[in-house]
């Protein structure tokens, strides 16, 4: 399970798919890693960032031989949220322009983000460092988030006088819940990996050393399950918030009696009664 080095790509197996300064996104078999690469600037998103999350998002999505994202920083911080710097260059044009130059900008990276969060692929957000603004969001939009020790997060839109973006005010209460989500934006306070991991916003914490081999188990695991039948577990919890019981509880018997016409779950069945591992479809 080689991934992106936060120096450059990996050797060996890893097959570069898509780079640019900003992004980079390759594959190691069944499992692929996008790797957010500004790391002097705490890979903080820009417009060419934007540009580059889009195609690397659609990418992952429309290949079926992938199984697994895990998304990532380079060097010591997942994603510290927007560039300053270039909000401040916009500062100075006309209220209106600046006002449809941004909604533009949002709309597009939104874009990504909705790609992330439909992908028929789990997706695994590997973070460490500093995980703020739309690094947060970003880190929500992934299914699981596998965070090192010396991380902390901080939403920060309310120290720049701005609502957050991302997806940040739908995921963030569906994860942590209303009241603590408000905390969260309205307060903008930084917190550490253990008050993450206590609120749900992350699945585990590891110390840094141990951060690789940790997100390499989570997404070898999820490589090997049965790709058709996690995707669809996938589908069912984001589609269930905006269903009724009843609703949902047809969306399941579909989905159960779709999989139970599969090759894996009669591998499943069996590979239980004869108590050994499942050898589920490549």
């Amino acid at each position: 399970f080689p991934r992106i080095s936060p120096h450059g790509p990996a050797r060996g197996r890893l097959r570069p798919l898509l780079m640019n300064e900003t992004v980079l996104l390759a594959r190691a078999g069944p499992v692929a890693t996008l790797t957010l690469n500004r790391p002097d600037a705490l890979n903080v998103l820009d417009e060419a960032m934007v540009d580059a999350l889009i195609p690397a998002a659609a990418d992952v999505a429309a290949d079926s031989g992938i199984r697994v994202l895990v998304v990532q920083g380079a060097g010591k911080h997942f994603m510290a949220g927007g560039d300053i710097r270039t909000f401040a260059r916009e500062s100075s044009r006309p209220p209106d322009e600046r006002q449809r130059s941004f909604q533009r900008l949002v709309e597009r990276v939104h874009v990504a983000v909705e790609t992330l969060a439909r992908m028929p692929q789990p997706v695994v957000a590997r973070v460490q460092g500093a995980v703020a603004g739309f690094g947060l969001s970003l880190m929500n939009a992934c299914d699981l988030a596998i965070a090192s020790d010396d991380a902390y997060f901080a939403a920060g839109y309310r120290q720049i006088g701005i609502t957050p973006d991302g997806g940040g005010t739908w995921s963030l209460p569906r994860i942590v819940g209303q009241r603590r989500a408000l905390g969260i934006l309205l307060r903008g306070e930084r917190f550490g990996a253990a008050d993450a991991l206590a609120m749900g916003l992350v699945n585990r914490v590891v110390p840094l050393a141990e951060l690789d081999v940790a997100v390499e188990a989570v997404a070898r695991a999820l490589a090997d399950g049965p790709h058709e039948a996690l995707s669809a577990t996938k589908r069912l919890l984001r589609d269930s918030l905006d269903r009724t019981l009843s609703g949902q509880l047809q969306a399941e018997a579909v989905s159960f009696g779709r999989l139970s016409a599969t090759d894996d779950f009669v591998e499943g069945v069996a590979s239980f009664l004869e108590k050994r591992p499942p050898r589920f479809s490549r």
